[in-house]
């Protein structure tokens, strides 16, 4: 063969095995550039720098030979294996939503404070402006009475004399829930009375669902705090909110529930004091329902 056709068929087999290396990322002879590392890296690789002589080789006359370029070792590429629900990291996506291969399992209001104490949650209350009813209140109604009672009565939210008073069930429905809380052998300080909402809807309107959204996480925390036995709760805004339900307390009335965020609590759905001094007729129903706490709390029933 021609030598300068022998030149340049070597030459146009340098150029291709170079096309080749530069592709994988190879720079330079006898250095790998940082990409090529990783992906050797990555597969687990041994290979050994490309073998490419630095100088030809000489025949036994002297002459130099064809240089002999080895044919390149294919690298396996790297594969890449979709996460399983298992391998899914648990911290929330982006807003907070569930991630593309599994819902974040967030901790739950009661396990982030689990040691706090009412103090605690009413200082981080603070002034609360989380919703628009701060606009139209007098004073937060946090809520109180004894902080390790078995029992709660819970309500939907303040009156116009609790707004002005800073105090929970203290107008006309206040002391009606008095004497009931009376009538099962107890007294106002036995038991903790709060609210769904911490601040007085205007017009006593029933809390809109905004508003309890941002309010309640507050009464969770209380009631992971006190742990009571049983949560009573006042009237219709108050169980739903509580139970999570849409169901009206005219079916759930006088039936023992299970709180579901904390297991061994039960929740009582009854009429609230305001509604039974517009309805008189619904007291005798109501004392059944009061008849049904005392018994529970005497340890005489189960739910």
């Amino acid at each position: 063969m021609d030598p300068r056709e022998e030149f340049h068929e070597l030459i146009a087999q340098a150029k291709e095995h170079l096309r080749y290396f530069s592709e994988l990322g190879l720079t330079s002879i006898g250095e790998r550039s940082k990409p090529a590392a990783a992906i050797l890296a990555q597969s687990g690789s041994q290979t050994s720098e490309p073998a490419m002589p630095i100088a030809p080789a000489k025949t036994e006359q002297g002459k130099p030979a064809p240089a002999v370029i080895s044919p390149p070792q294919f690298l396996p590429k790297p594969t890449t294996t979709m996460p399983t629900k298992k391998e899914t990291s648990t911290e929330p996506s982006l807003f907070s939503e569930p991630s593309l291969f599994g819902e974040a399992s967030a901790p739950t209001v009661e396990e982030q404070q689990a040691d706090e104490t009412l103090e605690d949650i009413r200082r981080d209350l603070g002034e609360c402006k989380r919703c628009k009813l701060w606009s139209t209140r007098t004073n937060i109604v946090f809520g109180e009475g004894n902080p390790k009672a078995e029992l709660m009565f819970i309500g939907e939210g303040p009156g116009a004399d609790e707004d002005a008073s800073g105090r929970p069930f203290v107008g006309r429905a206040g002391q009606l829930l008095t004497k009931m809380i009376e009538a099962i052998d107890l007294k106002r300080e036995d038991v903790y009375i709060a609210n769904v909402v911490k601040s007085r809807p205007p017009g006593n309107r029933a809390p809109e669902a905004d508003e309890v959204k941002a309010c309640i996480p507050f009464l969770f925390r209380q009631i992971a705090t006190i742990h009571p036995k049983l949560i009573v709760a006042l009237g219709n805004p108050a169980m739903q909110a509580l139970l999570d339900t849409k169901i009206g307390i005219t079916k759930m009335r006088g039936e023992f529930q299970p709180y579901r965020r904390i297991q061994g609590i039960w929740v009582m759905p009854t009429f609230h004091p305001a509604y039974l001094l517009r309805s008189p007729d619904k007291k005798r129903e109501a004392w059944e329902d009061l008849k049904k706490i005392r018994s529970f709390l005497r340890g005489e029933i189960e739910p």
